[in-house]
């Protein structure tokens, strides 16, 4: 059987956050006051859409979001990281479950040529709208009441894995890679055997100590691509 990999996407594998990395684009590259102090707990995407709807009116278009999209860094050791998965794609099925959008990662993946080691991509949909606007929207409707209202990350991995077993497809293990707040949810969905694997100093790490009852996996922290390669060929040895 092989293992699944679940991936975060910013801070995990890009080092940085490409949703407030777009800001680069706007004039002086920082965005107004308003704008700024608009954001409402829970309702990323909503502003989100704002900053794109106001970098659009700033003439922003979709070649000016690209290349600065582009140049956001890779965690240290992460495309190193990504190669050896995607050449041991017989041993590991690899997804992103990501608040960003599908545009970003897109960009972001296919510039480093790592898009194929992903079997999936789910994150929020984005498009151009016929004005060269970039929209984003929310990934699903949950009712989970810890998760931004745009994306439980827990009923995307539950149900990613139902529909694997429905096909046939079961792993050894489950290994979830990440950093931030909305990534506590999907770890409490590992079972004893999988590995939950936080960011040193990130929101994770942290959340992971107080709600430390919650989690049933074993935990390995990290702070490089190359910390989590070291885990990854531990595991393919077992």
């Amino acid at each position: 059987m092989k293992i699944l990999l679940v991936f975060d996407f910013d801070h995990t594998i890009v080092n940085d956050n490409s949703d407030t990395w777009i800001v680069q684009c706007a004039p002086d590259k920082k965005l107004p006051n308003v704008l700024q102090n608009s954001y409402e707990k829970g309702k990323w995407t909503e502003y989100m859409g704002r900053i794109f709807t106001y970098l659009g009116e700033q003439g922003i278009r979709e070649d000016d979001m690209k290349r600065i999209m582009i140049a956001i860094p890779y965690t240290p050791g992460m495309t190193e990281l990504l190669h050896f998965i995607g050449q041991n794609k017989d041993r590991f099925d690899c997804i992103i479950i990501s608040d960003s959008n599908t545009i970003f990662i897109d960009w972001i993946l296919t510039h480093a040529n790592v898009n194929a080691v992903f079997d999936q991509v789910f994150t929020n949909p984005a498009t151009f709208d016929r004005f060269g606007n970039l929209t984003v929207q929310n990934f699903h409707v949950h009712h989970c009441a810890t998760c931004p209202k745009n994306l439980c990350k827990r009923k995307v991995l539950e149900e990613f894995v139902a529909k694997q077993t429905s096909n046939g497809v079961q792993y050894s293990k489950i290994v979830y890679i990440g950093d931030g707040s909305n990534d506590l949810c999907p770890v409490t969905f590992l079972k004893k055997g999988d590995v939950a694997m936080p960011r040193v100093g990130y929101t994770l790490e942290k959340r992971i100590a107080k709600e430390i009852k919650l989690i049933d996996s074993s935990i390995s922290v990290w702070s490089s691509g190359a910390e989590i390669l070291s885990h990854l060929k531990h595991l393919l040895e077992e």
